[in-house]
């Protein structure tokens, strides 16, 4: 069997796949902020509470969460759990507006939130 030539490679093109890499994490920030909004908007947060005040929440969060894990899991199993009624609620023909999304539940919460890392 004879040897036959390969065909020369062709190049890449490095800036379209960078330009593709980029649009791609465009695209996923943009998703990333729609559901951030969401977010505030299922909890209740955005009615409850003025953006200078969730902003605040928001960095004292971050602080404490870097000096307390605890209180971090605690926050974490406390939004999965909520995350899990969203779900139920939505599956079910019951009320679309579930109790945890009202906005006195939703400062109630975010008061419970930040009472944790003030211990």
């Amino acid at each position: 069997m004879e040897d036959l030539p390969l065909a020369p490679r062709r190049p890449r093109d490095i800036d379209a796949e960078l330009r593709a890499l980029q649009d791609k994490a465009r695209q996923l920030r943009t998703k990333q902020k729609a559901q951030l909004g969401e977010l505030l908007l299922a909890t209740g947060a955005a009615d409850a509470l003025d953006p200078d005040t969730l902003a605040g929440l928001l960095l004292h969060g971050l602080e404490q969460a870097k000096s307390n894990p605890q209180a971090a899991e605690s926050w974490r199993q406390r939004g999965e759990s909520f995350f899990r009624r969203e779900r139920a609620g939505t599956s079910g023909a019951g009320d679309s507006k579930s109790a945890a999304a009202s906005p006195r539940a939703a400062r109630h919460n975010a008061e419970d939130a930040a009472r944790p890392a003030a211990e």
